[in-house]
């Protein structure tokens, strides 16, 4: 499936779009076609798509295989701070902190967790970010157990997976890529 062209906001048009990793990493929105940009960062998004291939093989082996990025990955942003996404799993799964020690025992890095505990300060993006950040620039999440840190107009936080269908600062509707084997 190929992708439209980014909208005249600057996103990926609403709807879901299923895409392989070499999908993705062919897309515009690795090599910027669609953007119109000059300064687009083809080999930094080269590289997020890597990272995020890691993590999703990770789950994969794990047995999930819904899996959803988003963030600012999919809006004509010429050099997006990371990849964000989200995954479908069974809730008893992350509440028995199994699915945390099972991804762990594959990754090197053992940087899966979303403890808000474990959370450090990157002067670079200006907030605290997730060791899995650290590492691969790409945090994924479990849709439920812990919160977004992206507030409505009424302070009220916003939650998955609705978060990543609509632009973090305005209130327009966005696609959203599934990841596909």
């Amino acid at each position: 499936m190929s992708l439209p062209p980014f909208t005249a906001e600057g996103l990926l048009p609403p709807g879901d779009y299923p895409l392989t990793l070499d999908e993705l990493a062919r897309s515009h929105l690795v090599d910027g076609t669609s953007s119109g940009s000059t300064t687009w960062d083809s080999a930094w998004r080269a590289e997020l798509v890597r990272n995020l291939g890691v993590m999703v093989a990770q789950l994969w082996h794990v047995g999930l295989d819904t899996i959803f990025v988003d963030g600012s990955f999919v809006e004509a942003k010429d050099h997006p701070n990371d990849i964000d996404g989200y995954f479908v799993c069974d809730r008893l799964y992350v509440a028995s902190g199994l699915l945390e020690r099972d991804l762990n025992a594959l990754d090197p890095h053992r940087c899966w967790t979303w403890d808000t505990g474990q959370r450090r300060w990157d002067a670079g993006s200006g907030k605290a970010q997730l060791p899995m950040w650290f590492v691969y620039h790409v945090e994924l999440y479990p849709p439920f157990g812990q919160g977004t840190g992206v507030f409505d107009q009424y302070g009220h936080e916003r939650v998955f997976p609705s978060l990543f269908r609509q632009s973090r600062y305005s209130a327009h509707e966005k696609g959203i890529v599934r990841v596909v084997r």
